[in-house]
């Protein structure tokens, strides 16, 4: 133990060769730990909505605007406040809706009035960080100038007047427009230090890849997948059954452009095939779930694509399903349960009359062989996914950045559920012949999707890419929670006792405080204000649901951002926002436009709620990372004794 403690105080010298450096950086370290906490922004279940993620990334969920109040409250009007944050969340397009507003001569006081405001919001924003990590937040270009309007300037004897000179030269030198969009972007940086994306970003709207786009150039970013994460991952990486997924859900929600247009997926085969095959076929029960902006035509081809890819993907499940028992998922084959001269389906010992009998390529001897041109299909989709570059670059995204789970700050983030058994244990999940419960499930799943990408062994890769699909539909699996998945069920039978989906018991005992002690001491947490934070399923605000559950120890900020769920839930989303004074859920209207932001100064209006107020305010050594500092003040204490005591030689010294 000794020696390796000397190792390591010798490993350490290497970096800080001498007293000097050891005690500078002692003190540098001292003083971030007592900084206040950055500000966390926990996100879930965008689904694909971009112009409402985006307002809502660029607004901080309300905290930019809380900023400038707490600069500005008693000396700026409410429609002036609004101006400001709108500027700052939009720069580039207010100013050109300014200029266009405003006569060029009477653009200079307007400059001038604007870049004096952004400069006192983003001081204020910066107050909380080292010099440093805000000077790292800057683009070179403005960084100097920017750090000079920003630091209080102790030794300048006429500190008004060597301000107004450099916003002045800003202003003739024709740099303050670039100016005034570097001030909103920083502030947009500065007001969240850390963006926790609990899943969900895939299907629904159509703007999915322009998200992982944005996510890609984010400072500081964790993602805990979503089901549809997963889906999407699984499509990636080649998985048939989570393809045809992907397009079905796409065809059904009026999506098609995001895998056309967005990643270059390409949908001809199947649009040929669909359009032979179901001709005469009104589909009438595959009708476009969302409004369209397309030809009657257009419309027929889709409905015709959708149930063309939907029959493949049910003989893809079935053939799965029984291929892989191991998963569990026998049940979950259903054409070999249809009688095809009756137009019958015998469910659970049920009969039931289906609603669309015309089934051309379904043969009732082997009803899970794909024909020849639907494999056909199937494979030209496979290549195309595979082969699709920007597709690859956001799913080594979701790997990079993303897993089942994250403990950040005492905290246990993830999607969906901890499946839990009928009286709230843990449920004993058993793939590939082990079996894994609690914290060791959702491991042993991070593990197979990865090796569904990285494994040199086909077989493990084979396991990791059905492991997807699983993960996807599963009772088991944790991200989706229910006992069946019963999208056959909804196309083609009318009673609707058939489409009910039954939670995980979780969903009821997370409001007893003893299963949500045991959820948090297994994965490590005994902290008093440790919380559960996850998304999957939408709150149904409009019938009283409240995201807080277990007296705040439980948060489910799902509320919808996607429109398909808005009827439901009657609002547009819920976010969470931990700053240093504790936490707030953040529950929000719809978003309406960005025009209507700029032009008017209007903003998703917000409601907060307290989820819990800290006494006293937290710096960053009550988080993960202040822990970690702590120790290393620690070692370079020891270091610095060390050095002090003549064990070890400082190096370098002259």
């Amino acid at each position: 133990m000794e020696r390796t403690r000397a190792s390591y105080l010798k490993l350490l010298a290497e970096l800080y060769p001498t007293i000097a450096d050891a005690a500078t950086e002692i003190i540098n370290l001292s003083s971030i730990i007592n900084l206040p906490k950055g500000t966390e922004h926990f996100i879930s279940d965008i689904h694909g909505e971009y112009d409402a993620f985006s307002h809502v990334l660029r607004n901080g969920s309300g905290s930019i605007r809380r900023k400038i109040e707490e600069v500005y409250a008693h000396t700026l009007s409410h429609s002036v406040i609004r101006e400001l944050a709108s500027l700052i969340y939009y720069p580039a397009e207010k100013i050109e809706y300014v200029k266009a507003k405003k006569k060029p001569e009477e653009m200079e006081d307007w400059y001038k009035t604007m870049l004096y405001r952004l400069v006192a919001v983003c001081r204020h924003c910066a107050s909380k960080y080292t010099r440093s990590k805000v000077r790292k937040a800057m683009p070179k270009d403005f960084a100097y100038v920017i750090e000079e309007l920003i630091t209080e300037k102790s030794d300048v004897e006429d500190k008004e007047g060597y301000y107004e000179e450099i916003i002045n030269t800003i202003i003739r030198i024709g740099r303050a427009e670039r100016c005034i969009v570097v001030f909103g972007e920083l502030i947009q940086r500065l007001v969240i230090d850390r963006l926790h994306i609990l899943g969900d970003i895939f299907d629904r709207g159509n703007g999915a890849d322009k998200i992982m786009d944005r996510l890609e150039k984010y400072h500081s970013l964790d993602i805990q997948w979503g089901n549809h994460d997963i889906l999407w991952m699984g499509a990636a990486a080649g998985q048939t059954a989570c393809i045809a997924n992907v397009v079905r859900i796409c065809a059904r929600y009026g999506n098609l452009p995001t895998l056309e247009d967005g990643y270059g997926i390409n949908l001809l085969p199947l649009a040929q095939f669909a359009a032979e095959r179901y001709a005469e076929d009104p589909c009438a029960l595959f009708a476009c779930k969302a409004e369209a902006d397309a030809t009657p035509a257009e419309l027929a081809l889709t409905k015709q694509m959708h149930k063309a890819i939907s029959v493949i993907q049910f003989k893809l499940e079935g053939a799965l399903c029984l291929e892989r028992p191991e998963l569990h998922m026998q049940d979950r084959a259903l054409l070999h349960m249809i009688d095809y001269e009756k137009g019958t389906i015998t469910i659970g010992g049920q009969e039931y009359a289906m609603l669309d009998t015309n089934f051309p390529t379904i043969d009732p001897a082997d009803p899970y062989a794909l024909t020849e041109e639907e494999a056909y299909v199937v494979e030209r989709l496979r290549e195309s996914f595979i082969g699709c570059e920007r597709l690859q670059r956001h799913m080594e995204l979701l790997l990079n950045e993303g897993a089942l789970y994250l403990v950040y700050n005492h905290n246990l983030l993830y999607h969906g559920c901890m499946p839990l058994d009928d009286e709230g244990n843990l449920l004993d999940v058993t793939l590939f012949g082990k079996t894994y419960h609690g914290k060791a499930l959702y491991d042993a799943l991070d593990r197979y999707v990865r090796q569904a990408f990285v494994s040199r062994d086909e077989e493990m890769r084979g396991r990791g890419r059905d492991i997807m699909w699983w993960i996807w539909c599963s009772r088991e699996s944790p991200l989706f929670g229910k006992d069946k998945m019963a999208t056959f069920e909804r196309y083609f039978i009318e009673e609707s006792e058939t489409h009910k989906e039954v939670k995980n018991s979780y969903y009821t005992q997370i409001e007893n405080p003893e299963t949500v002690e045991m959820i948090l001491h297994e994965f490590g947490l005994n902290h008093k204000h440790s919380h559960i934070i996850n998304g999957h399923v939408p709150v149904k605000t409009k019938a009283g649901e409240s995201p807080i559950k277990c007296g705040g120890r439980v948060l489910i900020i799902d509320g919808g951002f996607s429109k398909a769920y808005q009827k439901v839930t009657a609002i547009a989303g819920y976010t969470l926002v931990y700053n240093s004074h504790g936490m707030n859920i953040v529950a929000h209207e719809p978003f309406t436009s960005l025009a209507e932001v700029v032009e008017k100064g209007s903003d998703i209006h917000s409601n907060r709620e307290v989820v819990e107020r800290r006494h006293h305010r937290l710096s960053v050594g009550d988080t993960d990372n202040g822990g970690r500092l702590k120790i290393r003040i620690a070692e370079l204490e020891e270091l610095l004794a060390a050095y002090r005591s003549g064990e070890i030689a400082e190096k370098g010294k002259k």
